[in-house]
C-alpha cells in the first residue's frame, strides 16, 4: 500500500498546476472602468453590456466610475493595469480621441497602449438649455454672446463638448460664447437647471429622459442628420459649423498585450449581447444606436487612430489647446 502511494505521489504533483490554473476570467470580477461619473455616457453603456458579458462569461462584470481629466484618468488606469483580461474599459471617444489634441498631454498612447475589442454604441453631442430658458433657438443664443457673456458647461476640458462649443463660436462669430468644464455631465447638468449656466453641451445618452419630458429644449446637434424625434432641432452644420459634425463613440478594450484567449473570449461575447433585443431596445431609447457591423479587433483599433488623428489635427488647426 505504502508502495502504491509513492507512485501516485508524481502523478498527483504534475496535476496540481492544472488543477490550481483557473480559466480566464476564472472566479474573479473583471473591472470596467468608466472614466466619467455615474450617470453619464461611459457609466450607461458600460451598465448596460456589463451584466449580459458576465453571463457570457461566467462571471461577475462590475463597473467601476474612475471620473477626472476628461476620463484620461479611468483610461490611464487601464493602460498601466495587469495585461490580464480582468481591468477593461469603457472606451470613449473624449479621452480616446478629442483629449489627446486639447489637453496639453494624456499620460497614454490611445492607439498603441491598448487592445481594442468592440465598437458598441455611438450618440451626438446636443446643445440644450432648459424649458424656461430665454433662449428659443441656437440662433437666438449666438446672437447674445456676440455681445454679452453666455455660459456652456460640458463634461471637462477637451472633451468632445468642448470643442462643439469652441468650433461654433468660431464659425458663426459668437466670441463671448464662455465655456464651463464640470467633472462630467452630472453636475453640469444640474447647474444648468439652476440657472448657472445658460447651456449644457452633452451626449443625448444622458438628456434624453429630460428631452422627452419637456425638462430641457433641444438647441442643436452634432450629427450629420436631425435626430429622429426631434426633427425640429438644426444640426450644427446646418448653423454654420460643418467641422463640429461627429459622434460620441463607446467600446470595449483593455491594455495592450491582453493575452489571445482573453481577446477571443470577449471578441465572440459582444455580438450576440450587442444583437439581442433587450440591448437594442434600451440603445434604442437612449438615442445610442450602434454601427452595423460594429467595427472589432483590428478594424477598431485603426477606427480609434483615425478618429484620434482627425480630432487632434482640427484641435490644432483650430488653436484649441487647454492652458
Amino acid at each position: 500500500m505504502q508502495r502504491r502511494r509513492l507512485l501516485a505521489l508524481p502523478a498527483l504533483l504534475a496535476l496540481a498546476p492544472a488543477a490550481r490554473a483557473q480559466p480566464w476570467p476564472g472566479r474573479q470580477p473583471i473591472r470596467l472602468i468608466a472614466g466619467f461619473p455615474a450617470g453619464g455616457l461611459a457609466d450607461a453603456i458600460g451598465r448596460l453590456f456589463a451584466a449580459p458579458l458576465g453571463e457570457a462569461l461566467g462571471t461577475n462584470v462590475v463597473v467601476e466610475n474612475r471620473a477626472g481629466a476628461s476620463g484620461t484618468i479611468g483610461a490611464d488606469a487601464v493602460a498601466k493595469a495587469a495585461p490580464d483580461g480582468l481591468t477593461l474599459a469603457v472606451s470613449h471617444a473624449i479621452p480616446f480621441g478629442f483629449a489627446p489634441g486639447v489637453l496639453p498631454s494624456v499620460p497614454y498612447d490611445p492607439v498603441a497602449d491598448f487592445t481594442h475589442i468592440a465598437l458598441l454604441a455611438e450618440a451626438p453631442t446636443v446643445s440644450v438649455v432648459r424649458a424656461n430658458s430665454p433662449f428659443a433657438s441656437m440662433a437666438a443664443l449666438l446672437a447674445a454672446a456676440r455681445t454679452r457673456p453666455v455660459r456652456y458647461g460640458t463634461s471637462g476640458v477637451g472633451s468632445a463638448e468642448h470643442i462643439t462649443g469652441a468650433l461654433l463660436a468660431r464659425a458663426t462669430g459668437a466670441a463671448q460664447l464662455d465655456h464651463i468644464p464640470y467633472r462630467g455631465t452630472p453636475p453640469a447638468l444640474q447647474d444648468l437647471l439652476a440657472g448657472q449656466i445658460d447651456m449644457l453641451n452633452a451626449p443625448i445618452t444622458t438628456l434624453v429622459g429630460q428631452l422627452r419630458d419637456g425638462t430641457l429644449r433641444l438647441l442643436a446637434t452634432s450629427s450629420e442628420a436631425r435626430v429622429p424625434g426631434f426633427p425640429d432641432a438644426p444640426t450644427l452644420a446646418e448653423l454654420g459649423a460643418p467641422a463640429a459634425t461627429h459622434t460620441q463613440w463607446i467600446g470595449l478594450s483593455g491594455r495592450r498585450g491582453l493575452p489571445a484567449p482573453v481577446v477571443e473570449r470577449l471578441s465572440a461575447a459582444i455580438p450576440p449581447i450587442a444583437a439581442s433585443a433587450a440591448v437594442r431596445a434600451r440603445l434604442e431609447e437612449l438615442a445610442s444606436a450602434p454601427r452595423q457591423p460594429a467595427p472589432m479587433g483590428a478594424e477598431f483599433a485603426r477606427f480609434v487612430a483615425a478618429f484620434r488623428d482627425h480630432w487632434v489635427a482640427m484641435a490644432r488647426a483650430e488653436g484649441i489647446v487647454a492652458a
